[in-house]
């Protein structure tokens, strides 16, 4: 607390600023702090609220032995001066009885005797002050059901009780009621008790939350995997990362371990690793500990010891190591419980927790579901190898010819070839066999080398394969291998061209390099003699390539015919000498030139062309290759089933050659765009996670990241919010993302898409938290103040919604200062127009001021607009500008001001016909101005004409839907 309170105001408004905190150290500390600062006023009042929240802070922050130290100060000061608590703060006291109960159960250190003492006094009390003792019955079962007592007749005396005021809220029993029959083994039973909470119809500080922790197993049991899964991702994050709720991240944990899903629960162990030290509960403890060896015990049986796990602070885990450690504090705990209860029902239930057999091999948890392998060190997974695998040869020397051989036909089982070599050449005995077939080592040296460079330019990785072929190039002319040698060379010269160029004029500049590279790729092929048929179209098919790739940086039409003359030279060579792969290739490189010049009736007769052809002549792996080209067309001819029939054909087909031989990752990325297409959502996510699956597996990680946000995106679209949540925090939890060391506009676009879901989801704190880090972070991006604009106006209307105006008008001013720099006319307009009626809703005629200055920028934001031709996507700037001055005027009771800006909107809108789609817009503005004029204006007459006028227009028009609201208002002031 950086200032202490000097007056009673200070210190309330200190008090509040706490409450809004969430719970934890930093709220505790400071709570520690204003109950110090309340001593010093002379009057009581003051420290009986700064001992309140300091109890409340000590209770939802996981500390109970000092919850009953603050409580007991309170009561001395209640016995002292009972007048001091008014009806609200007597409340407060007589409810924290039961606070101090629990506080009690959880310290194995508090004899049993003095827990039997305490509800006794807690029954004294209560009847002194004329209480309903179902309070007291509650507390009593409780600590039977703690002990491991028989708890029939407990349970009967507390649930057959009339509630009180003082009873714990209804989310809170229905809890305990189901515990009590799934303690009895009635999972049914338990469930259809717990319905009101799990559905959300009951709810408080702790629950759904912790209701839904219990469900989870009973739910699998019954057979309920659909709403185990979904009350998962939900429940969970109500509870993670929270001291007081750490025995709820425990069951969490025990249920990724029992449904297959142990990688996950690794993954939320990590995110919750603070609560091995900030839970100072022995309850607690015993509760989420348990959970962590359930979950720890079953990576080991899965023989993944080795993995690390986030575990206490000051050094690294093995989950072997962590499950040691924590098993030998859990027993130690519940050996404590047991002594001082006097049973052994901690460790029985312990016990039983330990000993569940996984209820489902694989519940497929969230989008992004992993094996434990998924999540071992070091590399990414090994690609799923193809259904045949590619036979190496035995002999040395047929390896080496044989590798060549396929190499030279880019057949892609030569990849196979060369990563047995490459072993092989590497190890110290290696021995060079002789022969003239081999060729000397250099030569195969060579070979490696240029492989090695192919996969890095595969990778994006243009720098390194530049490098890699420049060697290559070298070590073939050692070998004496001049064609070799030019092929090398060309392939380093088109990668070099491929870097990403920083500080020049972009697209001319790198098509001028491409121009260049082309002409030195010609200067090779006619500078360099002997050359064999198959280097020789290889360097046709690099010329072609270079014009290609220049065609598609800068498609001006004078590029066109110089890409199709290099490919009709390249074809007619490799006809005349029989190269398969090569006919295909230019085949390629022509249909995709014809596309990107906008011809693509011409490239579909291209490509159907070749497809008959492999079909025929082959060769077979270029088909997946091919289909989906063809695939890509179709889609950008509209016809999204023809191409969902290619790509899918494609990705079939794909399984038949090795897993890095094909993009699959593409064909799922456009697969998912043609089901997008067709209407088949569900069918486009599973494309796009597997997309992102195939990149990380290549080691793609910002392709991978793009595709998962993609999903996390259209899962939100689809309202599977909690996918979403779960996804994006997954994929934010990586250490490289987490590092910083991902694509900084990437990760920003993932938290952005995250933020948005948590408003979805309405969590208004946490998505209001993450947009002002974006809106900060962005701020920063002048190379893209557009994406600013839109982050800080998104924020503002956030902070409005939690009522923080001050830092909305900050945050709006942001946008419209980037908006000046790159605008963005609608998002602003509905940014400001929000935040206009979030104030005059919230602040009623007080905020009419500042309501009305947003309005004004808005009016600003829609003239800028008509200046610069803006057509807007949704409705007109100025019809909603006027709109919402109707509403915002009617919010403060301005009712003739309203009604001249909703007879405005109506004027700019028009009356609809048939064909407009503006009707239910027009129907909403003639709602509110009947409203406004029968009911606040108090003039029925003249609003029941207007609204019978337009339920006549709009059902004349065939609007029959949109009149509806507009009859009812009507039926609603004929009956007053």
């Amino acid at each position: 607390m950086p200032i202490t309170p000097q007056t009673t105001d200070e210190l309330y408004q200190a008090l509040q600023e706490n409450d809004r905190r969430p719970y934890g150290r930093t709220r505790t500390v400071t709570a520690e702090e204003l109950a110090d600062a309340a001593e010093q006023f002379a009057e009581p009042v003051p420290l009986v609220h700064a001992l309140l929240e300091l109890q409340e802070a000590y209770t939802y922050g996981s500390e109970p032995r000092k919850s009953p130290v603050v409580f007991a100060r309170l009561l001395t000061l209640f016995d002292e001066q009972p007048d001091v608590f008014d009806d609200r703060l007597r409340h407060l006291l007589f409810w924290r009885f039961k606070w101090v109960g629990h506080a009690l159960r959880q310290l194995p250190e508090i004899p049993l005797a003095s827990l039997r003492q305490w509800l006794t006094e807690m029954r004294d009390r209560y009847e002194k002050a004329d209480l309903g003792l179902q309070p007291y019955y509650g507390q009593a079962y409780q600590l039977a059901a703690h002990v491991g007592e028989d708890t029939t007749l407990a349970y009967e005396l507390w649930a057959s009780r009339t509630r009180t005021r003082l009873s714990d809220c209804e989310a809170c029993e229905i809890c305990e009621r189901a515990l009590y029959h799934l303690a009895a083994g009635d999972d049914e039973r338990a469930l259809h008790t717990w319905e009101p909470v799990l559905a959300g119809k009951e709810s408080c500080q702790e629950e759904p939350a912790r209701s839904v922790s219990y469900a989870l197993l009973p739910l699998l049991r019954t057979g309920r995997t659909d709403q185990a899964r979904e009350l998962h991702l939900t429940g969970y994050r109500g509870c993670r990362r929270n001291p007081s709720m750490s025995q709820e991240v425990g069951r969490h944990l025990e249920f990724c371990a029992l449904t297959g899903n142990e990688a996950r629960g690794l993954e939320l162990l990590a995110e919750n690793r603070t609560l091995f030290d900030e839970v100072d509960s022995p309850l607690d403890q015993l509760g989420f500990l348990t959970g962590v060896e359930v979950l720890l015990q079953r990576v080991e049986l899965l023989g993944h010891g080795e993995l690390p796990a986030a575990g206490y602070a000051g050094r690294t885990w093995t989950a072997t190591e962590l499950r040691a450690e924590v098993r030998g504090r859990a027993d130690d705990l519940a050996a404590r419980f047991d002594a001082r209860n006097g049973t052994t029902a901690h460790t029985d239930r312990r016990g039983a927790r330990l000993e569940r057999a996984p209820l489902l091999d694989a519940l497929e948890l969230t989008l992004r579901a992993r094996s434990l392998d998924d999540v071992a060190p070091p590399a990414p997974v090994p690609a799923p190898a193809a259904p045949t695998v590619a036979a190496v040869p035995d002999s040395l020397p047929e390896l080496i010819v044989h590798a060549r051989t396929l190499e030279e036909q880019g057949h892609p089982d030569a990849q196979a070839g060369w990563a047995r070599l490459r072993t092989l050449v590497a190890a110290r005995d290696y021995t060079h066999p002789d022969g003239a077939a081999v060729g000397p080592l250099v030569q195969l040296r060579a070979d490696l080398l240029n492989d090695e460079a192919s996969r890095a330019g595969e990778k994006d990785d243009y720098a390194v394969s530049a490098d890699l072929h420049e060697e290559a190039a070298a070590l073939y002319d050692d070998a004496g291998l001049p064609g070799h040698a030019a092929l090398a060379r060309a392939c380093a010269l088109l990668a070099t061209a491929e870097i990403p160029a920083e500080g020049t004029d972009g697209a001319e500049a790198k098509a001028a390099e491409l121009t260049a590279v082309h002409a030195s790729i010609v200067r090779l092929h006619e500078e360099t003699p002997g050359l064999a048929p198959y280097v020789e179209a290889r360097l046709l098919r690099l010329r072609a390539t270079a014009l290609a790739l220049r065609l598609q940086t800068s498609p001006g039409e004078e590029h066109v015919a110089p890409v199709l003359a290099e490919v009709d030279q390249l074809h007619a060579f490799a006809s005349r000498h029989d190269i398969a792969g090569q006919i295909s290739g230019a085949q390629l490189l022509r249909t995709s030139t014809y596309a990107i010049s906008g011809d693509l009736p011409a490239a579909v007769t291209e490509i159907d062309a070749l497809l008959d052809r492999l079909k025929t002549h082959g060769p077979a792996w270029h088909l997946p290759r091919t289909l989906g080209l063809r695939g890509r067309l179709q889609l950008g001819l509209r016809d999204a089933q023809a191409a969902h029939a290619d790509l899918s054909e494609g990705l079939r087909l794909a399984c038949d050659w090795p897993a890095d031989a094909i993009d699959t990752g593409r064909l799922h990325g456009d697969l998912a765009e043609a089901c997008m297409r067709l209407g088949r959502p569900d069918e486009a996510l599973r494309h796009l996670t597997r997309a992102a699956e195939v990149d990380l597996r290549r080691g793609n990680r910002t392709d991978a990241f793009c595709a998962y946000g993609n999903a996390a995106q259209l899962s939100l679209d689809l309202g599977r919010v909690e996918d979403c949540i779960a996804l994006l925090d997954s994929l934010l939890a990586e250490p490289d993302v987490a590092a910083g060391e991902l694509d900084d506009r990437v990760a920003a676009q993932l938290r952005l898409t995250r933020a948005r879901a948590l408003h979805e989801g309405e969590d208004l704190k946490a998505a209001t938290a993450e947009f002002v880090a974006l809106a900060a972070e962005s701020a920063g991006w002048d190379d893209d103040p557009g994406s600013h604009a839109m982050i800080a106006a998104e924020t503002a209307v956030l902070l409005g919604e939690s009522g923080e105006f001050g830092p909305a008008r900050e945050a709006a001013d942001q946008a419209l200062a980037a908006h000046a720099r790159a605008p963005r006319y609608e998002q602003l307009s509905n940014c400001l127009r929000e935040l206009a009626r979030l104030q005059a809703q919230q602040q009623g005629p007080d905020g009419l001021a500042e309501a009305l200055a947003f309005l004004t920028d808005a009016g600003r934001i829609a003239e800028e607009a008509r200046a610069a031709e803006y057509e807007a996507h949704g409705r007109s700037l100025d019809t909603a500008l006027a709109y919402e001055h109707g509403r915002v005027n009617a919010y403060v009771g301005e009712y003739e001001e309203a009604l001249a800006a909703l007879e405005k909107a109506l004027s700019l809108l028009g009356e609809p016909g048939p064909e407009d789609d503006h009707a239910g817009e027009w129907a909403e503005c003639v709602r509110l101005a009947g409203a406004v004029e029968g009911i606040y204006l108090e003039r029925p007459a003249p609003a029941l004409t207007r609204l019978d006028t337009a339920v006549s227009r709009l059902t004349a028009s065939g609007h029959t839907e949109e009149s509806q609201s507009l009859s009812a208002l009507a039926a609603q002031l004929r009956d007053e």
